[in-house]
């Protein structure tokens, strides 16, 4: 027997997020969907509830999509993340992705494809709206075009990828140090081998190469 897949749904417009869930319940699938109307409830559903996926509308009150995505990142909380909009935006597509979104559809071809997105996300699988699939073309064109003007990025060890991802995330030494386990010093010496290995001097400058090349970690 399937287990039931829990989910989610975060949009402000009432018509729209039943109508939504209407069409999630009565699949072959197993699902039990529960309804946010706005980002901070929605938040709160995760950190209670810890639901398989989360439906995202990119745009609602009090926090919006992407702001909920970034806490759920922030959090560590384990949910699969599929963002719903009206705008087919190329800058907003890259920082959902960048924050852990795995499914981006389009709320016009919502009914259409979410139950794909779904199937995909459940099985640690992108969905990207075929409308706008050329985003992710030149996404991975631009990692490709990065990852060769730093060739240094790739001389780093898992270690120090994984030290450099978590000053991506603006820790400290100390507190790197204490959720790996490792010493203060050994961070040090690991963010002293990622400089020269990079070729990058002072600290603000490695926290600016580690945010801006966070998807490449």
């Amino acid at each position: 027997m399937l287990r039931t897949i829990d989910i989610i749904i975060a949009d402000d417009h009432p018509i729209f997020r039943k109508g939504l869930r209407q069409l999630i319940e009565s699949s072959v699938n197993s699902y039990a969907v529960k309804e946010a109307e706005d980002g901070k409830s929605a938040l709160q559903f995760v950190e209670e509830l810890k639901p398989d996926v989360t439906i995202l509308d990119v745009d609602m009150p009090e926090m919006n999509g992407l702001e909920v995505a970034k806490e759920i990142e922030k959090r560590r909380l384990k949910t699969k993340v599929i963002f719903l909009t009206m705008y087919k935006e190329e800058e907003l597509f890259n920082e959902a992705l960048d924050h852990g979104v795995l499914g981006y559809i389009l709320k016009d071809n919502a009914a259409k494809e979410i139950l794909n997105a779904l199937n995909a996300v459940m099985k640690n699988e992108y969905y990207i709206c075929p409308t706008i699939s050329n985003f992710l073309v030149n996404r991975n064109l631009k990692e490709k075009k990065l990852a060769k003007s730093q060739p240094g990025l790739d001389d780093l060890t898992h270690s120090e990828k994984n030290i450099l991802r978590l000053i991506a995330e603006s820790k400290t030494s100390k507190e790197i140090a204490d959720e790996l386990h490792i010493s203060y010093r050994t961070v040090e010496n690991h963010r002293t081998n990622i400089c020269a290995k990079l070729n990058i001097h002072g600290s603000h400058a490695l926290l600016k190469f580690a945010f801006d090349n966070k998807h490449l970690l």
